[in-house]
């Protein structure tokens, strides 16, 4: 029997991204510009809509950093985050020597709770600093809930960075994620349902501000005959190359996203008559998810069996899960940093469990983890 590793969610190729990378060879573009930069940001902003301005970037972690900047936070500002996400959400709120304060998540979607972030704005309100920023992420692939969370939004006047690294694709009331926060972020890391093997983007709403974005993100070169710089810039543009591989990606994106949310009804499926086990789907018709990844969370109690023992199981038959993203405010680095909320983040990561998701899973694949999934259970 076939014993090679099934990936959480690997890389998955369409087929034409090499003739995109093909041409900057051909025609020596391979600097951090280019035409298919330019054509990866018109594809980006075709597909998520919403008059949508996007800057091309190295990272998802670039566009955070650039957002905040452009946010105008700096020394000593407080920005309100997303407790249960990757650090890259986080970090560079530390990059600008700011101080994160995190928010606790809510049961429907996984994401940043409204009733703990107006608690959290009102006692920093009381304390004598306003936050300057909210950062709110759609976790894994799943719409946050953009309503609730833009009338607080809009109620203390505290802009929203939209993260949207795992949710190209997803949509809420029928709009594109990427396309609700004042500025929205996307990555194409090797992981994502796009990739452009490391890569980024900046969402603007508007042209100046993605314009802004790029100076920043080239070093913030002045325009002089001559290298002068009145700002501190950065070398966060996306090269040619990478940009081409993108170009590709997009042809495919739409494929991608329906082969994830098949791998969702898959598990769905397999779970469907599993006492304990509770597969992670939409909470309504307004929410409709990428599903990059396909989680699950396990009540030992009533399924007999454990997170763990299943995500041990599955490691012994050489196919990757992995816990769920463990909670910032759990983080060593991040001690000491303020938290709002209860335990729900901190449950979520001790019962939950990421499956493989990945959209060039086969029939054979879905029987091993079948396989394996059915004999924990059994």
């Amino acid at each position: 029997m076939n014993n090679s590793k099934i990936w959480l969610s690997s890389p998955h190729m369409g087929g034409t991204e090499q003739n995109f990378v093909n041409e900057a060879f051909d025609t020596n573009w391979v600097a951090p510009l280019g035409p298919n930069v330019n054509g990866f940001e018109k594809d980006i902003e075709t597909y998520i809509g919403q008059e949508s301005s996007v800057a091309a970037l190295s990272s998802g972690t670039a566009a955070i950093h650039l957002a905040l900047i452009l946010l105008g936070v700096t020394h000593g500002d407080e920005v309100l985050c997303q407790s249960m996400t990757f650090s890259a959400s986080a970090n560079p709120i530390v990059y600008q020597g700011a101080k994160p304060i995190f928010i606790d998540s809510e049961k429907d979607t996984w994401n940043l709770c409204p009733l703990h972030l107006e608690d959290a704005i009102k006692d920093r309100i009381a304390k004598g600093k306003t936050p300057k920023a909210i950062i709110c992420v759609h976790l894994y692939g799943m719409p946050y809930k953009v309503d609730e969370i833009k009338a607080i939004s809009e109620k203390y006047n505290i802009p929203v960075i939209e993260d949207s690294a795992e949710a190209l694709g997803s949509s809420y009331n029928g709009q594109k994620c990427g396309t609700f926060g004042d500025i929205g972020i996307l990555s194409f890391n090797g992981n994502k349902i796009i990739t452009t093997s490391g890569g980024g983007a900046l969402v603007a709403k508007n042209r100046e501000v993605r314009d802004k974005a790029i100076f920043l993100a080239t070093q913030a070169r002045d325009n002089a005959v001559h290298y002068q710089h009145s700002q501190i810039g950065y070398n966060y543009r996306m090269s040619n190359i990478s940009a081409g591989i993108g170009r590709g990606q997009m042809e495919v994106l739409e494929k991608h996203v329906n082969l994830r949310q098949d791998m969702n009804t898959f598990y769905q499926e397999l779970f469907s008559d599993i006492d304990g086990v509770t597969v992670f789907k939409e909470p309504s018709t307004h929410f409709i998810s990428n599903h990059w990844l396909s989680c699950i969370t396990v009540d030992e109690q009533k399924a007999g069996f454990s997170r763990e023992t299943l995500r041990l199981a599955l490691e012994k038959e050489n196919i990757e899960s992995r816990p769920l993203w463990k909670p910032m405010h759990l983080q060593p680095v991040f001690k000491d940093a303020p938290y709002y909320g209860k335990n729900v983040s901190e449950t979520l990561f001790n019962i939950g469990l990421c499956l493989p998701s990945g959209s060039n899973l086969n029939d054979d694949d879905r029987e091993r983890i079948s396989s394996a999934i059915k004999k924990v259970v059994s």
